[in-house]
């Protein structure tokens, strides 16, 4: 078994001479040992402008409800979406904020987890084009599940432009994406 250069070789030495599962432990700990060093454990190593994601989560019932009450229901091809602007008032931290919301209409658990799991990756991949003060809660479609990741990347990316120009100039009439 051949062991990476930034494993040290005691796992290559134990492990040599035991089963594949001692095996896989051995390389499973040098991976954990790679993530250690390189200082992905915490966000304290993180650059500047890079957004901590565990802030950027609406989790409290609350923050779901304001969105709907302050904010009309817009609409895209394979989801809802909802998005407020923060008061100066509010005590949640800065950054933007990004809720979902998967209810059993969507399927089982395993579809409805699955969902979850591929918009969390798409949002990720595109909350830098948010505001720092918006709270958005997307809903998504059952087709979600089946879509190609990059079409639901862009659509996602779609929708967080739509949300920061809308949010920009404050004017009258009806907006792209937006029924009554």
């Amino acid at each position: 078994m051949l062991f990476p250069a930034w494993c040290d070789g005691s796992e290559a030495r134990s492990a040599a001479a035991l089963s594949p599962a001692h095996t896989r432990r051995a390389e499973h700990q040098c991976r954990l040992r790679r993530t250690v060093a390189v200082g992905f454990v915490d966000n304290e190593n993180m650059p500047e402008g890079s957004i901590d994601l565990r802030t950027a989560r609406l989790r409290k019932h609350a923050d779901y409800q304001r969105v709907y009450r302050e904010s009309r229901k817009h609409f895209s091809p394979s989801m809802s979406y909802f998005f407020r602007m923060r008061s100066a008032g509010d005590t949640a931290p800065l950054g933007p904020r990004v809720g979902l919301t998967a209810g059993r209409v969507l399927g089982k658990a395993v579809e409805r987890n699955r969902i979850k799991r591929r918009m969390r990756e798409a949002v990720r991949l595109n909350i830098s084009c948010l505001p720092q003060t918006v709270d958005v809660v997307l809903h998504p479609r059952k087709s979600v599940l089946d879509m190609e990741f990059a079409k639901l990347q862009s659509e996602v990316a779609r929708i967080f432009s739509l949300v920061t120009s809308q949010l920009g100039p404050k004017s009258s009439g009806k907006k792209e994406g937006e029924r009554q």
